[in-house]
């Protein structure tokens, strides 16, 4: 689906009539949930949820790197509790679940870098909840997070690491194509078989209907495309490259979702408080941090409201069609 495309999505759910009709459709087939009653009742926090959201990432685009990371913060946590809306009527069931859900270093130590912060997940709040309810993890995964990984795990900052000898991820192939391939050197970084492997990631496949192998890749061939990122699987915004992690150390099955938040969590947090380190990092460019931090911003602020509206459509599709 085109970013265009989404983009008048979100901009054909900002009535009432038609905001009401989605959530309606949405709420069709869950028990206990009068769906007509919770379409009704939701409908205009759906609206300025989706609205605010906009908005602030509209904001966050023309602002200056000092206030972008929490424009773009708050944009996203905006789009989140639209999604939830339309998938939890109930949203939000407590106090609890309106916390950030992670947290950050209160003080920062000297010679601070960034990218070997950490951030740290809590038992409550919208990190947590949202990861569950949006994304199936039940559980966290980790109970920190350190900013070097996560931003290794997004396709659009491969760039960044192949010139700083650094490769965090593989392309293997694309969303229009149905052939993945995975080089063979993929098994030695990961201490698994061939068939090990292959169990290890047909879970968050569409089903494989055959394997074999050339000279240097192990070729998988699907029975559709894979369209959506799921689990270890990435996927680049504009050239639609689909990635997987190169070691074993940067395998985490996890939403990209969940990924930029923990990132502009830490961001948001660092131009907050951490005023005299962020405007160092902006005027005088000191350490590596900079050209990461600033690439980050500017892909997170068309990626994660493009994904976020992809959720919202399939769900559209897929209740229009019954």
């Amino acid at each position: 689906m085109l970013i265009t495309d989404i983009n008048s999505f979100y901009t054909y759910l900002q009535s009432q009539k038609t905001a009401q009709q989605f959530l309606y459709q949405s709420y069709q087939n869950m028990e206990g949930i009068n769906p007509e009653i919770k379409s009704y009742e939701n409908c205009n926090a759906f609206i300025y949820f989706l609205k605010h959201g906009i908005q602030f990432y509209t904001a966050g685009n023309k602002a200056d790197h000092t206030l972008k990371p929490l424009l773009l913060f708050y944009g996203m946590t905006h789009l989140l509790k639209a999604s939830l809306v339309a998938n939890r009527p109930n949203y939000p069931e407590n106090t609890k679940v309106l916390a950030h859900g992670v947290s950050s270093r209160k003080r920062k130590k000297k010679q601070y870098v960034f990218m070997n912060d950490e951030v740290k997940v809590q038992h409550f709040g919208l990190f947590p909840y949202f990861s569950e309810h949006l994304y199936g993890f039940k559980r966290p995964l980790l109970d920190k997070f350190n900013m070097e990984f996560l931003l290794g795990l997004i396709p659009e900052m491969t760039p960044l690491f192949t010139f700083n000898g650094q490769k965090k991820l593989h392309r293997v192939g694309t969303t229009g194509d149905q052939t993945l391939r995975f080089p063979y050197p993929l098994l030695d970084q990961y201490h698994l078989t061939k068939r090990a492997f292959l169990s290890r990631i047909t879970p968050y496949l569409p089903r494989i209907v055959n394997t074999n192998s050339d000279q240097t890749n192990i070729i998988v061939q699907l029975s559709s495309p894979l369209t959506k990122p799921i689990g270890p699987f990435f996927i680049h915004l504009v050239n639609q490259s689909i990635y997987f992690p190169r070691t074993r150390e940067q395998y985490l099955p996890i939403s990209e979702v969940m990924v930029h938040y923990l990132l502009l969590y830490n961001l948001s947090m660092l131009s907050r408080y951490e005023t005299e380190w962020w405007g160092d990092l902006l005027m005088t460019m000191p350490e590596i941090d900079y050209p990461f931090i600033v690439h980050f911003l500017n892909e997170t602020a068309n990626k994660i409201p493009t994904l976020l509206g992809y959720d919202l459509y399939l769900l559209h599709q897929a209740y229009s069609k019954k």
